[in-house]
């Protein structure tokens, strides 16, 4: 899909910079969309310069998200939290498990002022979901928001989702973030990552340090890939379910992969966590 003609619309929301890199629009720009601007897509030419098949990082994370929720609505869960919801897109969260539950309350955190104003839109008749404008990576914040409190009701499973979104935090510290989330939540919930991925391969960890590089030093200037172990520690005192944490194409896939899998797409893990 080209994108030429939907640089810099004549109508932007109210707070949005189009002249820095958002990495809301940059994911929406790898999925195809259409709610970016050419500096988000610059972001993804200039990864694209080691990494040519780097939308499949996105990819990859968005259909992880969709079989997570799936599974989880199966299970009986109908409540959920998604940190950094990111702009709207086909086979959002909402959509998935309010498929398999009509019932199922689900509330969006972000801070982007593209993501709020395209969602408080799109979600205006869903009385079941609600977005709440928070730093994501401010856990105290998050979880003391009117919304987050009127919406979701803390004695009763919750799933949490950080997927795709903790890679963008460049502290040293997100397993005691994590947890801070996974203490407030109440027996029986879950929560969900998906992150990029520092693989033990030799050629696999070269690509991801050289997309690392480019993201970082990008208008977007973010983007971590963190080794196996220090992704686990993310899921901090919950135990992970089955298979465990793994590339997120792995992650209970729909059906056998045909054709081999991308080179990035082994640079990006996702897993899910059962806090017992």
């Amino acid at each position: 899909m080209s994108h030429a003609s939907a640089a810099y619309p004549s109508s932007v929301p109210v707070g949005v910079d189009t002249t820095r890199a958002s990495i809301a629009r940059v994911y929406d720009a790898a999925l195809n969309g259409k709610d970016n601007y050419e500096v988000d897509r610059a972001v993804l030419a200039q990864v694209r310069t080691v990494a040519p098949q780097v939308n499949d990082l996105a990819w990859a994370n968005r259909d992880f998200l969709i079989r997570a929720c799936r599974f989880l609505a199966r299970m009986g869960i109908d409540q959920y939290l998604d940190l950094g919801s990111g702009l709207p897109t086909a086979e959002n969260t909402h959509q998935v498990v309010q498929r398999v539950n009509p019932a199922s309350h689900v509330v969006y955190v972000d801070n982007d002022p593209s993501v709020l104003a395209h969602a408080q839109a799109l979600l205006a008749s869903n009385s079941r979901t609600r977005i709440a404008a928070a730093d994501i990576f401010a856990p105290l914040d998050v979880l003391g928001n009117e919304i987050v409190r009127t919406e979701l009701d803390f004695t009763r499973p919750i799933a949490l989702f950080q997927v795709g979104t903790l890679h963008h935090y460049l502290g040293d510290d997100a397993p005691t973030l994590m947890q801070t989330y996974i203490d407030a939540l109440p027996a029986g919930s879950f929560i969900a990552i998906a992150h990029f991925h520092d693989p033990e391969t030799p050629d696999h960890s070269d690509l991801a340090r050289k997309m690392e590089e480019k993201f970082i030093h990008s208008p977007m200037g973010s983007g971590r890939f963190r080794t196996h172990a220090e992704i686990q520690a993310m899921f901090g005192t919950t135990t992970l379910i089955e298979p465990g944490l793994v590339r997120c194409d792995d992650w209970w896939p729909d059906g056998p992969h045909l054709t081999p899998l991308s080179d990035v797409r082994h640079c990006i893990l996702g897993g899910v966590g059962h806090k017992r």
